[in-house]
Formats: C-alpha cells, structure tokens, sequence
C-alpha cells in the first residue's frame, strides 16, 4: 500500500510508526505539519520512508495559514494518488487530510487532543467534531481516548484501542550497579509542559527533601515550565539534589530509569503514556496520577500507587510509604514489568495497525 503518514512533528512515537509501517512492505510518505521547535528524536527518519516537501513543516501551525495548508496537501495527495492517509492529532493533522475530501482517512487521537484541546473553546470542538464525524475509522492508545471520541460524533463501530507499547528489549530489568544504594532515588522524564504536571513534583519533592536527607529526583526533558521549575526547587533549597539530565536518546534512555527507584508522573492529561510503559518494562514500581488512563495501567500495591491528581500531599505521603518499604520494592518492580509484557510489547501491538490498514486499503492492502 502506498501510504501518507501525517504528524504533527518528528519525534520518537514518529519514529517508530514510520519504520513499522515501512517493515510491514508499504511506501510512505512523511508529511509533517509543524517544525520542530527542539529536538526530541535523534534517529533520522527511517529508510524507505519518502519525507515530503510542502508548504508546512516549518513553524508552528497557524489558522490563518489553512487555506493554504489545505489547498497544499490537497495538491499532494493528487500526486502521490495514496491508498491510506494515517493522520494525527485530530484537529489540526487528521482536519487538514479530511478537508481535502480524499478517503480512506485513519484518524489516530495522541491523548492530548481529546483530553485537552478539545476543551480549548468553541471552535476547536466544531473542529473535532467535525472530523470525526467522518472519519472512516479511528484508533487511540487508552479507553478513555476512545470513549472522548466517540462523544464528538465517532461511530463507535469503526473504532479500535491498543497501547503503543515499547521496545520490550531495549528497555528491561537488566541492573546497573547504583553509586549510592543508600540514596532513594526519584525519577520523572514527563515534558515541563503545564499538562504533565511536573510542578507539582517540584513541589512534593521539596517538602520531602525537607525530612528526608538520602532522597534525591531525576529530571530529563525540557518545556516552557523550566524557569517555573528551577524557582521552585532553588526557593525549596533542594536545587542541588536534582540531576538535570536533559533530553536523552532512545538509545541511553533504558539507563537512566535503572538509576531510579521509583518513576513518577503527575500528568493531568494522558492517553496510555509510553513513558509509564517504558518505565514498568525496566521493573520501576510506578507512582502516578489517578487520572483515567493511567488507571488503565497502574494497580495500587500492585505494581505502584495512584495519587489524587494535582494533590502535592498526598503525593508526598505516597512517596514516603514507598521509602518506607524498600525491601518489596523489587517484588512491585516485577509485576510492573509482568504488565508490560501483558499489554506493552510494541512488535505486538503495531501488528493490530497493520491490520487496520489491511481493512481499510481493501484490495491495495
């Protein structure tokens, strides 16, 4: 099949999708919407895959740039004469191919635009709507995703759900030896974006600090929220107990979450987060917001603990009770990865799209 893979930007989900479609023996063609504003996956694009040149992929999208976009992509579907556009998020990616009135169109939500976006203001339901209203069929990676999408007019008949999943491989329970085994450490690689919540990590993690003097917090990734960040944790007078590591490739990832006792994401919105998933791969109990999908994932004393979304106490009281039982600690940590292994295996999983493109390309599949 000759399919036009349409994303928002280039990063390790991208990546990913790109090099699964392109093994499974289709022809894609990468459109990207938006620019990078900073890197996020140091793989290139993968072989085989033909990245497409037009009008976007240079800065950010704009709403007075559709027209133009749309007349665009437009133009380079009747080029590439696809069999299958694959397009996400839903309000800008997934809007752009259904305005240019080509069909079938897979309409992949990635969690934020229907649990967060959607709620902008009016236009953007009329948006969302509007695309799902025709969408020949759609996937999500959460429950929770899909019953959004199903409330903003999707044929809940032409749906289908899988976690994304993770390299089970790469990222295992292989131990690396720990400088300092007497320290607990804390570990968060969410974006500094207001949506994941890191500052309320900042904020637990302070009055932790406080009480405790061998507990220490990770943070990798990078957002607009840095400055808010760093002000909170230097005021706490805990700045020198967080390790900065900055944005890490997929390749020394798996590293850094076997420095960590536990993994933490205080995220207010997420579809099945593939950072959580990578996390319970590598046996890290997990302690993470009791937002819907992450209940999805996370059972309490099972393989980790939930908090009250937001809620900086409970957080913290969550975290001492998980220093407090250090010795089963490795015991959570294998059913963490025994979840994993259940329903976040990647090679799985991209099968089930590969059978959705199957269905949907009829007799070019």
């Amino acid at each position: 099949m000759r399919i036009v893979y349409f994303s928002l930007g280039y990063c390790t989900h991208d990546y990913r999708f790109l090099k699964s479609i392109s093994d499974g023996g289709h022809e894609v063609f990468f459109v990207q919407l938006e620019g990078n504003q900073r890197q996020v996956e140091s793989r290139p694009v993968p072989e085989n895959v033909s990245q497409v040149i037009w009008k976007g992929g240079r800065e950010p999208f704009r709403w007075k740039n559709l027209a133009t976009l749309a007349f665009d992509f437009r133009r380079l579907v009747k080029e590439i004469q696809p069999d299958l556009i694959h397009a996400g998020p839903i309000q800008t990616c997934a809007f752009i191919a259904m305005l240019s009135g080509f069909r079938p169109i897979l309409t992949i939500s990635w969690g934020f635009d229907l649990m967060d976006d959607v709620h902008r203001n009016k236009w953007w339901e009329w948006v969302t709507r509007y695309t799902l209203k025709r969408s020949p069929f759609f996937t999500s990676d959460a429950r929770v995703t899909r019953d959004m999408a199903v409330k903003y007019g999707m044929n809940p008949e032409k749906t289908i759900v899988f976690p994304w999943g993770v390299d089970l491989e790469h990222f295992n329970m292989k131990t690396f030896e720990r400088s300092n085994i007497q320290t607990f450490t804390l570990f968060c690689n969410r974006s500094w974006e207001t949506r994941y919540g890191v500052d309320v990590l900042a904020k637990a993690f302070v009055k932790i600090a406080q009480q405790r003097d061998n507990v220490d917090l990770i943070l990798l990734n990078g957002g607009s929220q840095g400055g808010k960040l760093r002000q909170i944790l230097q005021s706490g007078g805990v700045l020198d107990r967080v390790t900065f590591g900055g944005q890490i490739s997929q390749t020394d990832l798996p590293r850094w979450y076997h420095m960590a006792d536990l993994y933490i994401s205080p995220s207010h919105v997420d579809g099945s987060s593939v950072s959580l998933m990578e996390a319970l791969a590598c046996g890290l109990p997990c302690l993470v917001s009791d937002i819907p999908a992450n209940k999805e994932w996370v059972v309490e004393n099972e393989n980790g603990w939930l908090f009250r979304d937001g809620d900086v106490d409970q957080l913290v009281e969550k975290i001492l009770a998980a220093m407090g039982q250090r010795e089963k600690l490795p015991e959570i940590g294998r059913a963490s990865r025994r979840s994993a292994e259940m329903r976040a295996d990647w090679k799985k999983n991209a099968e089930t799209l590969m059978n959705v493109y199957r269905s949907l390309g009829g007799k070019n599949a």
